[in-house]
């Protein structure tokens, strides 16, 4: 990523809007994840983020959402999302990830490690005003929730489905927006009297000792910030292809023989998306240096 543009960001104040992500759920910024960040993690995240939300990163967690259409934003617009050739269904770095203009590095691929490599200088002090360290973190787990989220790195022409219009049970819709909202909002209807915090609580409980406990730390594992990354999206575009897209037409309409099969997938995804923004931030904010640390310096920025 161009630091000309990934360090506009320094040195200007922001006015961070602080909607309640519970309140509109988006599944992949839904998360809250504070209990599996360590003792240094958890001090670094509550003093980057402003005191009223007393370290709640999901307070904030559409805040990149919401001004990637502001002029001095504009350029963040790309970051989340990847477009991959239609049918492909595989991800590759050096094809995929870039702008329409063809600039490198402008994907959320390119994000995630750009930002992690951003906030790796925080142990340094306040001496380095290169970047604002309060954006970096909000960026990082906001794009964290975006290449979680399969249809974040879908097909180039159908601009990862938000142009295969079609019907969710009885309203109108598109194949992104059912993966960004309907499925959550469905489960939350049927199965949980519309309250956010007793599904989080449900896949919170399912990653400390229930179906995922034993996968975590697979989940955890890439050897530097590329494979990381390379990994996620990956994951999504196979899933993209497998649930996503599959059996699906425009002017389709989707039900229950759609929504069930798929709610398990997209709590999936939840789960390892906070599991993994955890390890990113525990790791970049820990005195002890790490291999993936050390590999945080070299990525592009």
């Amino acid at each position: 990523m161009d630091s000309s543009k990934s360090s506009r960001m320094e040195q200007r104040g922001s006015y961070y809007d602080m909607p309640d992500c519970a309140g509109k759920p988006k599944f992949h910024h839904s998360g809250k994840w504070e209990a599996l960040l360590e003792p240094e993690a958890a001090e670094a995240v509550r003093n980057l983020l402003p005191h009223d939300v007393d370290g709640d990163l999901s307070a904030l967690c559409v805040w990149p959402d919401q001004i990637r259409h502001w002029y001095r934003y504009r350029w963040t617009s790309p970051l989340h999302f990847i477009d991959t050739p239609d049918n492909a269904c595989n991800f590759d770095y050096s094809r995929d990830c870039h702008d329409t203009h063809g600039l490198k590095n402008m994907c959320v691929a390119g994000a995630i490690q750009n930002f992690t490599s951003q906030l790796s200088h925080y142990t340094e002090g306040t001496s380095d005003r290169r970047y604002n360290m309060t954006e970096a973190l909000l960026f990082l787990s906001h794009f964290m929730g975006d290449i979680h989220q399969p249809m974040h790195v879908g097909f180039t022409t159908d601009e990862g489905g938000n142009t295969i219009e079609l019907r969710w049970f009885r309203h109108k819709s598109n194949l992104h927006h059912v993966w960004d909202r309907e499925i959550l909002l469905q489960a939350l209807k049927d199965y949980y009297d519309k309250d956010m915090e007793l599904l989080l609580q449900d896949i919170q409980g399912n990653i400390t000792d229930g179906i995922w406990s034993d996968d975590v730390t697979s989940w955890q594992h890439c050897d530097d910030h590329h494979s990381c990354v390379n990994k996620y999206a990956t994951e999504s575009i196979n899933i993209a292809c497998k649930w996503g897209y599959k059996d699906v037409e425009k002017g389709d309409t989707l039900t229950d023989d759609y929504f069930l099969p798929r709610l398990p997938v997209v709590e999936k995804r939840i789960a390892q998306g906070g599991v993994r923004l955890a390890a990113i931030l525990n790791r970049v904010f820990s005195s002890q240096e790490t291999q993936v640390g050390d590999e945080a310096s070299r990525s592009p920025t």
